[in-house]
């Protein structure tokens, strides 16, 4: 188990946290200097950095790992999945928004997953990391609204960046999604046109060995014939 990949189990156990915080009815955490929803925040953010910091120090100390690879993404849509399920419970989100955002997350996973079987690889785009950093900003500053109103309005504003670039990053997939299925598709008729055509060049080799045959074996019985004559 390197670093990278605990700052990624990190990011899981932070998950919970961060619904107790922005859904806890005891306001317990406030008895800890700061109110409930700065504490959520603080969780939030320490959870995006530690997004950001795993996959740095992966590739900078050479420890890509298949485990880190597979629990890098579900650890991301864990998070940004309960935080905008909480702030939709706190009347925070509207559902609709958050809705479109983590269907988008199951549709780009599904769709990932039937190419990866079909041993194709899609690769995050640019827009689906703008994206995710669109997001932290967004629900940064929602929850920051709870705690201080003045964020709200800026918060709204960033959600609607989010859905946008949801929206737009989804259809990137999809299209490089369409690619691959095209090219596999294409190239699965031409290995099956290739074999019909090997099919139809043995069955007209056999068919021409059988005429030869019957020829030479038409050739000799005349040949007996006139010999008998």
């Amino acid at each position: 188990m390197n670093v990278p990949n605990l700052l990624t189990l990190l990011r899981i156990f932070f998950v919970p946290v961060l619904v107790a915080a922005l859904l806890g009815e005891s306001d317990w955490l406030g008895r800890f200097l700061f109110s409930r929803e700065t504490w959520a925040l603080a969780i939030f953010l320490t959870a995006a950095v530690t997004d950001l910091l795993d996959g740095l120090l992966a590739r900078r100390w050479g420890q890509v790992t298949t485990v880190g690879t597979l629990l890098d993404p579900i650890a991301d849509k864990l998070l940004v999945s309960a935080a905008l399920i909480s702030l939709v419970d706190i009347h925070r989100a509207p559902a609709w928004m958050v809705i479109l955002i983590i269907g988008r997350e199951f549709a780009v996973s599904g769709l990932r997953s039937i190419a990866a079987s079909a041993g194709y690889t899609i690769e995050a785009s640019e827009l689906g990391k703008t994206k995710m950093v669109a997001q932290v900003v967004a629900i940064a500053l929602v929850i920051g609204g709870v705690r201080w109103p003045a964020l709200s309005e800026y918060g709204m504003m960033a959600m609607w960046a989010v859905v946008l670039f949801a929206l737009v990053s989804a259809a990137d997939y999809f299209l490089k999604f369409w690619r691959v299925v095209d090219t596999q598709v294409k190239t699965r008729r031409r290995r099956e046109l290739l074999e019909l055509q090997r099919q139809q060049r043995k069955a007209r080799r056999v068919e021409l060995k059988a005429v030869r045959k019957a020829t030479a074996s038409s050739s000799a019985r005349a040949a007996s014939s006139q010999q008998k004559a």
